[in-house]
């Protein structure tokens, strides 16, 4: 009788069990990152009475966790790149709103360069010259706004990244500590320590990259992309936050020896702040830069090659600032660095560091080199003045470097932010050509004035008066009124070039005959350089001539849009993917409510057979003494 009274109350003890554990995936069901539990029931082995063996009941053994380590991970891998996703294109839908919301550049740039056509039609009307006044003040304002506000951004970007640190090293801290307690549990499998400990792990891939790797001890070691470790056994190792070795301003991840690892973090939204803030926003304001230093310096050169209202040489009309040169923090030298932008034709978007090697030999020079922050080699080359020259700038090195001294250019950021006018004045607008070419009366060839345009505003001889006169043979000699001369032999189509300015003729001169080259006397009528200048919308400023301001920001509109289609793509890609791996781990980690409720009566009809057992054996029991008694 107490072999059957085992049994049962084995059976009973196994199905109270079944039915607690089934509860519990029932109360969770909802609870993220909870796994289905379910007992692992044995037979206990019985005596062998030499004929036969019969079973004395069941033992629980266990209480285990649904869970797959390769599903799992594959949740892991897909949280991380579905976060980058979703924080890119947050990022990009902002960077794509603040251009809708900037003001209207390409309506202002329409409207500035329109200006100068109503100019020409009334060179002398000061109302249309305030006009064009307000219209550049127009322009002005809505490249501060779009720089501030890409500005704005990267300091949103550099709090969000000081948040995703911070709550990396709050993560590392309670995985650490989880596993100390799962190693300490031994034998016993604590399943719900494995639960909650999967479920930071999860939330850290969200955060970043991460590579997750077993320990024979039950706990797990976590790395980052960068290859340094996060969690080892009990010890958790964060990140730290820095600064950038050339910006201040830009915040910076640094492991735990302090060395700056922000460019080999990738996943999670740490990993796309940091992408995002290098490959997007980066390329975005240089580009918008850029477009800015292009309208002031093609404005401005052109403003010189004409006289404003007052019979003066056109002075600048906006101002802008130059390139930005930043030391790298661990310099030891005493050397400075500066930068100008000396061709504006060939500047790229591109920021470089220019490095100290004291050798040089190429790609060295005068033992400098350049190269882009991406790392690109740059070529340059020495001028007679002592300075370095490449892709449009112009950089001046003083003594005192040391090697392995390096600085950061940045040709183009702030130029947007920065850019301003320079007159308020509407009379300095100069509409009128600086320059007309008058054939002597007494010549005797077909030659004839075409057009004097100047080609270079700033030769202090420009306005210094001129004649040409032919001799035989198309050979002629330009004299100016400094006493300055020069020679040459005319070749139809080819222009006569001397102090700045390019004299053109049509038809061909005879022996004797004569032409000066003047200040226009009649500037207040004159319209001619108005007309050039409303002609920059369209003349190539940038990319060797072949790129015009309005071009250059139809390029960054197309810039930005790309990059928000991109990561709209890219986000519901990786929403799709990261269903399909949650799918595949609930399937076998999941709680389903039907089995489970199957699984109630199951455990329930057991407990009662159970129980009946247990009743059984006692009645037989009882009816045995009974018999016994009598």
């Amino acid at each position: 009788m107490s072999s059957l009274l085992n049994i049962g109350v084995s059976g009973l003890n196994a199905a109270q069990l079944g039915l607690k554990v089934t509860g519990n995936n029932i109360a969770n069901a909802g609870t993220d990152g909870y796994s289905r539990q379910s007992t692992v029931q044995v037979d206990q082995v019985g005596q062998n009475n030499g004929r036969y063996t019969m079973g004395s009941g069941v033992d629980v053994i266990a209480v285990q966790r649904a869970y797959s380590q390769f599903l799992t991970q594959s949740l892991w891998s897909s949280n991380s790149a579905l976060q980058g996703a979703t924080t890119t294109n947050d990022l990009a839908t902002t960077l794509n709103g603040l251009l809708q919301n900037s003001g209207n550049l390409q309506s202002a740039l329409d409207s500035f360069y329109g200006g100068f056509n109503a100019v020409a039609n009334a060179p002398g009307d000061p109302s249309a010259r305030q006009a064009l006044l307000g219209n550049a003040s127009a322009l002005a304002t809505a490249f501060n706004t779009f720089g501030q506000q890409l500005d704005q951004q990267r300091a949103q970007i550099n709090t969000q990244v000081s948040d995703a640190v911070g709550n990396v090293n709050s993560l590392v801290k309670q995985i650490a500590a989880l596993n100390t307690s799962i190693s300490q549990a031994g034998n016993t499998q604590p399943n719900d320590l494995l639960d909650q400990r999967d479920s930071l792990v999860k939330q850290l891939a969200g955060i970043t990259g991460i590579s997750v790797a077993a320990q024979p001890d039950g706990t797990l070691s976590v790395y980052s992309t960068s290859g340094q470790a996060l969690v080892s056994g009990s010890y958790s190792y964060g990140f730290q936050l820095g600064s950038d070795a050339y910006d201040a301003g830009s915040t910076s991840v640094l492991d735990a020896s302090g060395h700056d690892i922000s460019s080999r973090l990738s996943g999670g939204t740490l990993g796309a702040l940091l992408a995002y803030r290098s490959n997007t926003l980066d390329p975005a304001q240089n580009q918008l830069g850029r477009t800015a230093l292009a309208l002031a310096q093609s404005v401005n050169a052109q403003q010189a090659k004409g006289l404003d209202l007052n019979g003066n040489q056109g002075g600048a009309l906006f101002s802008v600032p130059g390139p930005v040169v930043a030391a790298a923090s661990g310099n030891q030298g005493s050397a400075t660095v500066g930068a100008s932008v000396s061709d504006i034709s060939q500047l790229t978007t591109d920021n470089y560091v220019l490095t100290y090697t004291g050798s040089g030999t190429a790609p060295s020079v005068n033992g400098w080199a350049l190269a882009s922050s991406s790392g690109r080699p740059v070529p340059m080359t020495a001028n007679p003045d002592g300075t370095l020259s490449a892709e449009g700038l112009t950089f001046t090195v003083s003594a005192g470097a040391q090697v392995g001294d390096s600085f950061q250019v940045r040709p183009t950021r702030d130029a947007a932010s920065g850019l301003a006018l320079a007159t308020s004045d509407p009379s300095a607008i100069a509409a009128a050509t600086a320059l007309k070419g008058t054939a002597a009366g007494t010549n005797t060839g077909g030659a004839t004035v075409g057009s004097v345009d100047v080609s270079d505003g700033s030769n202090a001889n420009l306005f210094a008066g001129a004649t040409v006169t032919f001799g035989a043979g198309g050979s002629y000699t330009v004299t100016d009124g400094a006493g300055n001369s020069t020679t040459g032999t005319y070749a139809a189509g080819t222009a006569i070039q001397f102090d700045g300015w390019s004299l053109s003729l049509g038809g061909t001169p005879a022996s004797g005959d004569s032409f000066t080259v003047a200040m226009n006397s009649d500037g207040l009528n004159d319209n001619g350089n108005a007309l050039d200048l409303a002609g920059l919308a369209d003349a190539g400023v940038l990319d060797g001539g072949k790129t015009s301001t309005v071009g250059a920001y139809a390029n960054l509109t197309n810039q930005i849009g790309v990059a928000g289609s991109m990561a709209a793509n890219d986000l519901t890609t990786q929403t799709g993917l990261y269903n399909q791996a949650a799918s595949a781990q609930q399937s076998v980690a999941g709680v389903n409510l039907d089995e489970e409720a199957a699984g109630l009566i199951k455990y329930q009809q057991a407990y009662q057979a159970s129980a009946q057992v247990i009743s059984t054996a006692q009645t037989l029991f009882t009816s045995l003494i009974s018999a016994i008694q009598s």
